[in-house]
Formats: C-alpha cells, sequence, structure tokens
C-alpha cells in the first residue's frame, strides 16, 4: 500500500534493531519519512541505517538504551542536532520474560518493567515537547504505543509481561485525554502471534516449547504486517485517530 501522507515526516523508532522496529522503519523510510533508529545494538542499527540509505531513504542510526535516562537525553540530542522536531513517535522496544510467579525472579520483573513501561514512560516524555509543538504549528504528531494482546488475553506464566503491556494499554488511553485536545494522536497496537525475536529470551524450556507449539500451530504475523498497521494508522487525516488496533493471525481466537 501507498502512504504518501508520510513523506516529510520526521519518525523516531525504538527497538529498531530488529522485528516490527526494523520493520516499521523500513516502511516509513520507504514513503519518504526521516527515521531516527534507536536500539541498544549499534552494529544492526548500522546496518539498517546504511540498507535504507542505499534504498533512497533517510536514517540516523542512534544507539541508545530507554531503561537509562541519560542515553535517552543523549538520543534526544541527537535527533533533534540531525533532524530537528520530530513528528511521529513509535514506542516498540520491549522484552518479554516469561515465568512462573512463584519463581521470583525479580531481575526479570524489573527488567521488564523498566524496559515496557518505564522506558516508554521516559521516551514519551522526551519527544511529548516536540509533538505538542508541531501539532501546534498545524502538522500532524503521532505517538504510537506498541501493546500486546497479553494486556487482555490470559496466558499461564506471563503475569508480569502481561502486566507491563496492560500498562501500556492504559497509559495510552490516558495519554489520549492529555494529549488529543492538543491535536496529538496517540495510537495503541496490540499484535497477537507474531514471528520475532522477542520469545528468543526465553529460558524456560517448557514455555519455549509451548510457545513453538503455537508458532507451528497458527501461521503466525510477520513484522511486516505489523509495520503496514502502524504506517496506514500514522498516515490517515489529522482529525482520524484511530486509537487502538488488535491484530490477530486469522487462526488465532
Amino acid at each position: 500500500m501507498n502512504y504518501p501522507a508520510l513523506a516529510e515526516r520526521t519518525a523516531v523508532v525504538t527497538g529498531a534493531a530488529s522485528g516490527i522496529g526494523a520493520a516499521t522503519a523500513r516502511l516509513l523510510a520507504a514513503h519518504g519519512a526521516r527515521v531516527a533508529l534507536l536500539a541498544r545494538r549499534t552494529d544492526r542499527l548500522d546496518g539498517l541505517a546504511a540498507e535504507l540509505a542505499a534504498a533512497g531513504g533517510q536514517a540516523l542510526a542512534v544507539t541508545a538504551d530507554i531503561t537509562d535516562p541519560a542515553s535517552v537525553d543523549a538520543a534526544v540530542k541527537a535527533v533533534h542536532e540531525a533532524y530537528g522536531q520530530v513528528d511521529l513517535v513509535v514506542n516498540n522496544a520491549g522484552v518479554m520474560l516469561p515465568n512462573p510467579l512463584a519463581d521470583g525472579r525479580i531481575d526479570e520483573w524489573t527488567r521488564m518493567i523498566d524496559t515496557n513501561l518505564t522506558g516508554a514512560l521516559r521516551v514519551i516524555r522526551a519527544f511529548t515537547p516536540d509533538l505538542t509543538a508541531a501539532a501546534a504549528d498545524g502538522r500532524t504528531a503521532d505517538l504510537v504505543n506498541v501493546s500486546s494482546i497479553a494486556s487482555h488475553v490470559l496466558f499461564p506464566d506471563y503475569a508480569v509481561y502481561a502486566a507491563t503491556k496492560a500498562a501500556v494499554t492504559q497509559l495510552s488511553a490516558a495519554l489520549r485525554t492529555e494529549l488529543g485536545p492538543r491535536d496529538v494522536r496517540v495510537s495503541n497496537i496490540e499484535p497477537g502471534l507474531t514471528d520475532t525475536e522477542l520469545g528468543g529470551h526465553i529460558d524456560n524450556p517448557v514455555l519455549r516449547e509451548q510457545l513453538g507449539g503455537m508458532f507451528n500451530a497458527i501461521p503466525a504475523l510477520t513484522s511486516e504486517d505489523i509495520a503496514d498497521v502502524i504506517s496506514y494508522t500514522v498516515s490517515r487525516p489529522r482529525h482520524v485517530n484511530l486509537r487502538q488496533s488488535i491484530i490477530l493471525p486469522t487462526r488465532q481466537a
């Protein structure tokens, strides 16, 4: 699909080193947006930036850790120096570390909360002034938060991950009451089973096997499927906000 409304926009995509983030960056750049790529893996970012530039796009690799406030501040400075004001933020970075709550893996809980929720908040705080200023100038301004169907679908042993994603979904709804009156759109994207690296960090063999079984039973979504939904969402007319999208594989209930 063609998205001419994306031309000349300036976007920040977190978690851009792989999966949904990388696919979204590719699609935004292909349609004329300038894209700042934020993630921790410098080599992946540099490779993606080079790929997008070779295809005629504009991309800036910015190594950043959203769990580190100083790193986020440095990333904002780098983006502003290269591209100026941002009018589109895709808050995509996340981590999924399921295990039974009784295992008491506080380090994993902390990592998920600090990445999926507090990290998202850091990015929102950092770029909200840009979004509100762009909207005040009469331009389209978008904040897209990538959540998960785990925010409302129950999966055993995914309690903490699900809680962080439910928080992102609720945060998005609440932010619409703050930013909507200022003409900044806030959209929440909830993918179902999607083939990304997210499950690669699961160290519990039972849960890893269960997830693999789901992929064997259900033709999963691709990162490109989610990127297409995000691009469609932010290319609507300025007065139209697709507030929440739940995207499932056809065979997933």
